[in-house]
């Protein structure tokens, strides 16, 4: 299977942005997914996560309370929803899968099966 991030670009602080993940080759509803995000010369860290029906979320200390994750297992696709960004947000986000059978978010990167390619979140002040 593939992971494909979408919706990256240039906004200004405080602007919203939605980007999407979707699969090819197999069906989403069985992983939870994972958003991770690495600026340049940082760690790749976790930002949000979310279990297979949905139901149980994770969000990092820094973006809790601004973005939001969804996913739509018809869709295939999981969609986390950035709002009043902020110009250290800027970095590039990647989604992540673990299959699962349990409502478990992992955190750490090695965590994770598969990687999307990523997209490029810049946020201007």
């Amino acid at each position: 299977g593939q992971l494909v991030e979408s919706g990256g670009g240039l906004v200004q602080a405080g602007d919203p942005l939605r980007l999407s993940c979707s699969a090819s080759g197999g069906p989403l509803r069985y992983y939870v997914i994972g958003w991770f995000r690495q600026a340049p010369g940082k760690e790749r860290e976790a930002v949000a996560a979310v279990s297979r029906s949905g139901d149980v979320t994770y969000y990092a200390d820094s973006v809790n309370g601004r973005f939001t994750i969804s996913r739509d297992n018809a869709k295939n696709t999981v969609y986390p929803q950035m709002n009043n960004l902020k110009t250290e947000d800027t970095a590039v986000y990647y989604c992540a899968a673990k299959a699962s059978s349990n409502s478990y978010l992992p955190q750490l990167p090695k965590e994770y099966n598969y990687w999307g390619q990523g997209t490029q979140v810049t946020v201007s002040s």
